[in-house]
């Protein structure tokens, strides 16, 4: 008797780079109906693929070509990031910050559509967010610290901007390659 075999197949999507006008355009939420989608939901499921594949934090969706308001989020043991906490996997539909702490930290920032750069960037260091999961359940969290620092990134997104434009000085902007060499601590 054969068995059938339930064999999943994620695709890894090309991220667009800054300069592409996707990367520009702010996005547009989802109703109830897009989520369900099987396509959205694979959607979902590459993007965790790709930030994963490509050592990413966070990725949002229209950094691979799709201008809808999607978050996916996850830190563990990477290259990129190693001495930072544990992010478990989230996926964010629809998040908007409804609170910004006055306390605000500095610190380097890279992005997957900005590659081989990273630059200090301010970012409060506590947030409350708002959005939905992949069911469409509704979320209502606080994000402090590195967490929070990575929703802001990636918000920044579907709003069309790029942590260049949250730096207030552009003299830390370093090459990947110079940042090991003169700034790493």
């Amino acid at each position: 008797m054969a068995q059938s075999l339930n064999v999943f197949i994620m695709s890894i999507l090309k991220v667009a780079r800054l300069g592409h006008p996707v990367i520009r355009k702010p996005t547009s939420p989802l109703s109830e109906k897009e989520l369900k989608d099987p396509r959205v939901q694979t959607l979902i499921d590459d993007m965790v693929g790709t930030m994963r594949e490509y050592a990413g934090v966070g990725l949002a969706a229209n950094q691979v070509h799709h201008s809808k308001q999607i978050l996916v989020l996850e830190s563990k043991k990477n290259p990129r990031y190693e001495d930072v906490e544990e992010i478990p996997l989230m996926v964010l539909v629809n998040p908007t910050i409804t609170w910004f702490s006055d306390d605000v930290m500095e610190d380097w920032e890279g992005c997957l559509s900005v590659p081989y750069l990273k630059g200090k960037v301010p970012r409060p260091q506590s947030i409350e967010v708002k959005a939905f999961n992949r069911k469409m359940q509704k979320l209502d969290f606080k994000a402090n610290g590195f967490l929070a620092v990575v929703i802001q990134h990636e918000l920044d997104h579907l709003n069309g901007k790029v942590f260049l434009d949250s730096m207030k000085d552009l003299s830390t902007l370093t090459h990947l390659d110079e940042y090991g060499k003169y700034w790493a601590e």
